[in-house]
């Protein structure tokens, strides 16, 4: 994963000033939170994080195709 460091915040940054966390949200799309130096937490928008949640419907479709051809002879057997 990609992260900007334009958005990155350590937690004791973090936990005496929220507000700039709510900043750089706005600004960045997303907030990280290092603890003791590495990227541990990430703060976004509540509907970016539901975007993030649910996957399309080309991507189901996409997915079950891949699993189908990789384990058509599989699907076969079962079907007997």
């Amino acid at each position: 994963m990609l992260v900007n460091t334009e958005s990155l915040i350590s937690i004791t940054e973090a936990n005496q000033n929220f507000s700039k966390v709510a900043r750089l949200v706005d600004k960045n799309g997303s907030a990280v939170i290092l603890k003791n130096n590495v990227p541990r937490y990430i703060v976004m928008e509540f509907p970016a994080a539901e975007e993030i949640q649910n996957a399309s419907d080309a991507d189901i479709a996409s997915i079950s195709k891949k699993l189908i051809e990789k384990n058509l002879e599989a699907y076969k057997e079962l079907a007997k």
